[in-house]
This record gives C-alpha cells, sequence and structure tokens, in this order.
C-alpha cells in the first residue's frame, strides 16, 4: 500500500467531503442523463417476431407477460457457431461475461411491482439454453429466438448477410479494427427496451458495451473498494487477468482459464 495514502481522520474527512461534492453533482448529472433517456422517441415494431419459451411459441407481445413494459437482455449463446474470435467447437454453455450480468439480475418483483418485464433472449435453441439455466440456478424468463430475426434487427447477432453489420451504433468492420469486438460474425452482447400501447409495441431503448457496466450490481460494489476491480485500468491496480477474471459463477477456485468473451 502507498504510505502516501495515510492520513489522519482529520485529513480522511476533509478529502472524502471534497469526493462527495464530485459524487453529487455526478448524481444530478445522471439523473439529468436518465431523463433524456426517457424523451428518445419510439420506433414501432411491425414484424412478428416468433420466439420459443417453455410454453411452446411465443410472440414479442407474449415476452411482457401483461405487462407494459419489457426489458429484454441479449444472452450471449449461439446455435452452432463457435463463440466470437474462436474456433472449433460451437458454444456448449452460456457466455460467462452475460451469465455474470444474469447473476447481477434483482428479484423480479420488484420490477413487476412497477409494470415491467425482464426476460433474457439467446439465438440458440431452446433445448440448449434449459441445462445450462437449470446449471446455474436461475428464474429469469429466457427464450429462444432461433429461426427469426430479432437478433440481427437488434444488432446483437453480426451477420453481412442477414444486414446486421454493426454494434454499438458503430460499424463492426471498425470495431474489429480497433481491436473492441473479436469478429464481425457472432454474438454480442445488450440490452432492448420496449414499452406496449394496448396491441402496439414500440421499441424505446438499446444499449450495448459499457452501457451495460451500471447494471451489474457487483462492479458497483466493488468499484466503492480501493482495489475497485481490479482490472488495472482506470487507475485500479491490476490483480491479474485483466476483465478476464469473470468465469460462470460455479467455476470460481478452480484451475479454469478464465474465458471471458466480453474483454
Amino acid at each position: 500500500m502507498d504510505a502516501q495514502r495515510i492520513a489522519s481522520r482529520e485529513e480522511w474527512l476533509a478529502a472524502r467531503k471534497a469526493l462527495l461534492a464530485k459524487e453529487k453533482e455526478f448524481t444530478r448529472a445522471r439523473d439529468a442523463l436518465n431523463a433524456e433517456r426517457r424523451k428518445l422517441p419510439m420506433v414501432r415494431i411491425d414484424k412478428d417476431y416468433v420466439f420459443e419459451g417453455p410454453n411452446g411459441k411465443a410472440g414479442l407481445r407474449d415476452l411482457f407477460d401483461g405487462r407494459r413494459q419489457l426489458i429484454v437482455y441479449h444472452f450471449m449463446l449461439d446455435a452452432d457457431a463457435p463463440p466470437p474470435g474462436k474456433s472449433g467447437a460451437p458454444w456448449e454453455e452460456g457466455c460467462p461475461g452475460c451469465s455474470y450480468f444474469a447473476d447481477n439480475i434483482p428479484h423480479l418483483s420488484h420490477l413487476h411491482a412497477r409494470d415491467t418485464s425482464l426476460v433474457m433472449v439467446s439465438r440458440a435453441p431452446l433445448a440448449k439454453i434449459a441445462p445450462f439455466k437449470r446449471r446455474m440456478g436461475w428464474t429469469v424468463p429466457w427464450y429462444s429466438s432461433f429461426g427469426s430475426d430479432f437478433n440481427y434487427d437488434f444488432h446483437v447477432t453480426l451477420d453481412e448477410a442477414k444486414g446486421s453489420t454493426e454494434w454499438n451504433y458503430q460499424s463492426a468492420k471498425a470495431l474489429q479494427q480497433a481491436g473492441k469486438i473479436p469478429s464481425t460474425k457472432g454474438e454480442l452482447p445488450g440490452i432492448s427496451v420496449f414499452l406496449r400501447e394496448g396491441d402496439e409495441i414500440f421499441h424505446s431503448y438499446s444499449t450495448y458495451g459499457r452501457g451495460l457496466d451500471a447494471l451489474i450490481g457487483t462492479y458497483q460494489l466493488l468499484d466503492l473498494t480501493p482495489f475497485g476491480r481490479g482490472e488495472g485500468w482506470g487507475g485500479m491496480p491490476d490483480l491479474g487477468q485483466g476483465m478476464g477474471w469473470v468465469r460462470h459463477h460455479d467455476k470460481y477456485g478452480g484451475n479454469e482459464t478464465p474465458d471471458c468473451c466480453h474483454s
């Protein structure tokens, strides 16, 4: 530990109060940004998407489960292709980074109390989703979009042949050249938000990349600590493995190689 960081209680309190003023400024800026987000225009969804869930076929309206708002987490799990930037065997388990996100989803009753549903959607067929969901112990509804255009239209499955050539509102080719994504074809994470007005459905928001960061409670708790996330960027110490320390929650403590496809 850096000896220069050792302070008296009075010195610590003065520094803490100075930081508190910045924290309050950030909170006000965040509130203003959230207000701007709520004012975004919306796009009517006219395409009939078909999903497969535990109760059979479902349309996008069914995913609302009778509520007016819907949050969809685009979970990286493909049908047959290998994970992005890799070769060989196809996906056999969900992306560790997406699994980390799923572990941080709150109890859905709190969202339901605000007329909001949350589901996860992957391109993999339900036969691949169901056993992994059981292994992870998740109860959040999880649907397959296999055979539909849903993932392509919301740019979480990249495929030039399907017209999906951008992620996070930027060219996939440019992102790959900059080293920000591993491939211009395959699965990537994101969140999309929808509003239901009677029989009509509207797309209000989608976010990708670091836009998902604030939704992961574990990260927000680690950010309060002296080591932060321990990933070696933003002034944090490097505790090893960079952003690749994230594993499936049943693999910590073993010798498995971290394999976070979000890093």
